[in-house]
């Protein structure tokens, strides 16, 4: 998977430490250890950097730093912070909608379905930097899903 992310997302083949192939990047997304990237690091990507640090229970950068440094949207794994990006969002709704249509697999055009459920419950009108996916406690979240992945079942 990581060789696979690589070619689809590091198109001018940067090579190096984190701080350096960090500049001029547009997004950060996190999946490592605590404390990799620092706010000086952010204040080198392009303008209004976005930044999920998804390492738990301590991200890569905490969101106040990433902030600090300049990122203009930051998603988090913790509940403490806005933007909560969490499993429980998807799963729920994954596993009924395919249970309620008897798929004997999860499907990409499954997934990519509940994502966009799981984006169609923040309105237009109510999208912020802070308000960009749904609390993990909104009402409605699972049953979205469950129907976009009915709905994208084969």
């Amino acid at each position: 998977e990581k060789a696979e992310m690589a070619e689809i997302s590091n198109l001018e083949m940067k090579k190096g430490s984190l701080e350096e192939v960090i500049k001029g990047a547009d997004v950060f997304i996190g999946v490592s250890s605590p404390g990799t990237v620092t706010k000086e690091m952010v204040r080198t990507m392009a303008k209004d950097a976005i930044i999920f640090a998804m390492a738990n229970p301590t991200p890569e950068i905490m969101p106040d730093e990433a902030k600090q440094g300049g990122a203009a949207i930051i998603g988090t794994g913790r509940s403490d912070y806005p933007n909560q990006i969490n499993n429980v969002l998807a799963f729920p709704g994954i596993f009924r909608g395919a249970l309620d249509v008897r798929a004997k697999k999860i499907t990409m055009k499954m997934q990519i379905a509940a994502a966009k459920g799981i984006a169609s419950l923040i309105p237009d009108d109510q999208l912020t930097p802070t308000n960009i996916i749904p609390d993990v406690f909104q009402d409605g979240v699972a049953k979205v899903v469950a129907t976009a992945v009915e709905n994208a079942s084969e």
